[in-house]
């Protein structure tokens, strides 16, 4: 759990400074699950530009709360919570100085946004509040009040969370919670699980990830871990201490994190699916004839590829369905052993190449509209699907051919501009895998749409 908060204060010598406001989101890394929202009697004037900056002067303090008379919600909305703020150091230190002119000694872990920003957001202009987040398109009310940039601090710190693909922000949390003792059981651990599209993360009692994996139900899908008597359920059960997740929304998104953070994080127990989960593929080769044929193979990487499969069975099947398409010959794609003319010439879906009635030029034409269909080398396009809520969007951008990552969004103007989408895109890696996801999901339509810029 995280306390996600901002401080105003009267301005003044360091350590003098007194709080005027406080706002403070309890955030689970989902969504916030409590919040408080204070102005704060600070019992001394507040500095003239301070008053011009925030908007808050001394007549409006003066019936507001002392801190002494705020103190105890601020203990309860923080208890086992890691504080967040942008720029902690300040926010942190106020605080602390504050409880410590009432005798008690505040303590907690802290994470800035300022740093984890240079961190998985490098080379901004700014990074300031108000500066990034209108560079990253995350819209931002009453700014310098503690409640507006508060709240903008949560919406930086969400998609922090997201660009975070080695999860160290993750698992730093669960080690906070493996300190305090806390022994979770299993059906505790399910219950906190949501039944919608994600990826989830098992833990081990040192905070380590030691599987990954997506589901459509999130919740199902670890009850069915936890009530399995597989081999490697019964190993899961044995060493979980904690299960995170991440809402996705996009099936989609879950399928391309979930290969990207399993070769990023190489899990124990997800071995076999480190190495690629396309062995077989489909080849455009010319014939001794001149024709170009698709055929099925093994997947070889000094080749390259028209996109590639979990099964033969399934590169056949889709083969099939490109024979068809496109009125192509399935003797020459290999689907059809004869020394005459392939079944499709019979009923009329074949225009005789297989028995040399077609030009070369023509029949090769149509192949070559089949591998464009099929294939997104050299385009430029971002794969619209659904969100994690209603109002919202995810976006995955292809850039001359190369899959840069994924977004979520849900003002249009991120998506319309496409350096707008380019900030606040999770970069992931390009690689075979990726792009066979991509292009099966393409070809079984069910992303919402395709914008090509």
């Amino acid at each position: 759990m995280y306390a996600i908060l901002d401080i105003e204060t009267t301005g003044g010598q360091y350590n003098e400074e007194g709080i005027t406001e406080i706002a403070i989101y309890k955030y689970n890394g989902h969504e916030v699950v409590d919040q408080f929202i204070s102005l704060v009697n600070p019992e001394k004037p507040i500095q003239p530009f301070v008053v011009k900056l925030t908007g808050i002067n001394n007549a409006m303090l003066r019936s507001a709360p002392k801190f002494h008379e705020v103190a105890k919600r601020i203990i309860e909305i923080t208890e086992g919570c890691i504080i967040v703020a942008h720029n902690t150091v300040f926010d942190y230190r106020i605080l602390k100085t504050e409880f410590k002119r009432l005798g008690y000694d505040f303590k907690k872990q802290t994470l800035c946004t300022v740093e984890l920003s240079k961190k998985l957001i490098p080379e901004q202009e700014s990074y300031s509040l108000g500066k990034l987040v209108r560079s990253l398109g995350i819209p931002v009310t009453d700014r310098h009040r503690a409640s507006g940039d508060a709240l903008a601090t949560v919406k930086l710190f969400k998609l922090l969370l997201s660009k975070d693909s080695t999860k160290e922000i993750v698992k730093s949390f669960i080690k906070t919670e493996v300190k305090s003792g806390l022994s979770p059981k299993l059906l505790d651990l399910v219950e906190t699980m949501p039944s919608k599209t994600g990826i989830y993360y098992i833990h081990n009692e040192k905070g380590d990830i030691i599987y990954i994996g997506k589901s459509k139900n999130i919740k199902k899908r670890i009850n069915q871990h936890f009530t399995g008597t597989s081999a490697k359920s019964k190993k899961l059960q044995r060493d979980v201490y904690a299960v995170t997740f991440e809402e996705t929304g996009s099936e989609l998104v879950a399928l391309l994190k979930e290969s990207e953070e399993i070769k990023i994080n190489k899990p124990i127990y997800n071995r076999a699916q480190r190495k690629s989960l396309f062995p077989w593929a489909l080849y455009v080769e010319k014939n001794e004839k001149g024709y170009l044929a698709i055929k099925i193979a093994k997947s070889d990487g000094r080749k390259k590829e028209l996109t590639s499969f979990t099964t033969s069975q399934d590169a056949k099947n889709a083969l099939f369905r490109m024979t068809e398409q496109f009125n192509l010959c399935q003797k020459i794609n290999g689907l059809y052993d004869t020394k005459k003319s392939c079944f499709q010439y019979d009923i009329e879906q074949c225009y005789g190449a297989c028995i040399d009635k077609e030009s070369t030029e023509n029949y090769n034409t149509r192949v070559k509209e089949c591998i464009a269909k099929n294939s997104f080398e050299n385009q430029n396009m971002v794969v619209v699907d659904v969100g994690r809520n209603k109002g919202e969007r995810t976006a995955v951008l292809i850039e001359n051919g190369i899959y840069k990552g994924y977004a979520f969004y849900d003002l249009n103007y991120q998506i319309s501009k496409i350096e707008i989408l380019k900030k606040i895109i999770i970069p992931m890696q390009n690689n075979k895998d990726v792009r066979t996801i991509i292009q099966s999901y393409i070809r079984k339509k069910k992303a919402l749409k395709i914008v090509r810029f």
